[in-house]
């Protein structure tokens, strides 16, 4: 049975969780890992694969431990539904297995980790059906339902305590996956992408998007995030005023400024700064009261989650164990 299913300790307001760096772009970019479509799960197949995700991991988890915070466990299987399992040659039990794979991996690494400092919670990651830098052909909410279901399903049958879906572009999608996991009972968070303008790829706006999943899911996402964007590309969007903002509790920023086209004709990897990554999140703060969730996403390794871990602590008050 999961451990936190029932109770996310991360709606604490007074519980801080770091979520793992860019997987994928550590890989690609510092191990020299051939990722094919961006899929970090093919890597489970074999021993060796599985090494450079646990190593991943670990380092983020060595951190949480140093600074006594909880981390969320992701799993690597943004790529591991349907449509981008068939690009790879992966049948649906084949798929089912790596899902499975993955929530084994991250339980592993729970018992090694976890302390009453730093609880971690296991997130069965889910990503779009497409592309997620743009919203090109788009499911009504209904499609994406019966879409995401499956691997929604296969996730409620493991020892993972929530779902996630991450880099959604446009709202229908978010709506169909959280009325999925609501059939499923099974807890979820929500995480859109952002351009530059501050608006999902499909030109509608994160406060729309927000308030739209949660009035046609009858409120069952546990919270909100935001993905894939570096904070000067939203923040002033959350320099407004409404209900929707305390319902995000997370962002896992991009290092670079770059916009999604940039990044993705990218040929060498944009760290950014570390420190003025973690300044932002501060900054953040003061419109996001409620943000206990954060970490990093393209381009970010352990030195970003570090300056993002201080800055969280010294504004939100959460002190070290003494």
């Amino acid at each position: 049975m999961s451990q936190y299913r029932s109770q996310l300790p991360m709606l604490d307001h007074d519980q801080l969780f770091l979520a793992p760096g860019g997987l994928e772009t550590t890989l690609l970019f510092h191990e020299g890992i051939d990722l094919p479509h961006f899929a970090s799960f093919d890597l489970l197949k074999d021993d060796a694969g599985v090494a450079l995700i646990e190593s991943h991991f670990e380092r983020f988890a060595t951190l949480a431990r140093e600074r006594g915070v909880g981390v969320m466990l992701t799993t690597p299987t943004w790529r591991a539904n349907r449509d981008w399992g068939r690009k790879l040659g992966y049948s649906d039990s084949e798929l089912a297995d790596a899902n499975w794979r993955a929530v084994d991996l991250m339980l592993e690494l729970r018992a090694k980790w976890q302390t009453p400092q730093t609880p971690c919670v296991i997130v069965g990651t889910i990503g779009p059906r497409g592309d997620g830098y743009q919203a090109g052909a788009r499911m009504s909410a209904d499609e994406a339902r019966a879409y995401h279901r499956t691997q929604i399903e296969t996730f409620a049958a493991t020892q993972a305590d929530m779902v996630s879906v991450n880099t959604f572009t446009y709202i229908d999608e978010a709506i169909g996956a959280a009325q999925a996991a609501q059939a499923c009972a099974m807890p979820i968070f929500v995480s859109f992408t952002v351009e530059t303008d501050g608006r999902l790829p499909s030109g509608e706006t994160l406060q729309e998007a927000v308030e739209r999943t949660d009035a046609e899911t009858d409120g069952h996402p546990a919270f909100f995030m935001i993905n894939c964007a570096h904070p000067s590309h939203f923040e002033s969007t959350l320099q407004t005023s409404g209900d929707w903002l305390q319902r995000i509790r997370g962002v896992r920023a991009n290092a670079s400024r770059l916009s999604h086209a940039e990044l993705n004709d990218a040929t060498e990897l944009d760290e950014g700064d570390p420190a003025d990554l973690g300044a932002q999140y501060a900054f953040l703060r003061r419109f996001l009261p409620r943000m206990t969730v954060v970490g990093g996403c393209c381009g970010t390794d352990v030195r970003h989650a570090d300056q993002i871990c201080q800055a969280m602590q010294r504004v939100s008050a959460i002190e070290l164990p003494a």
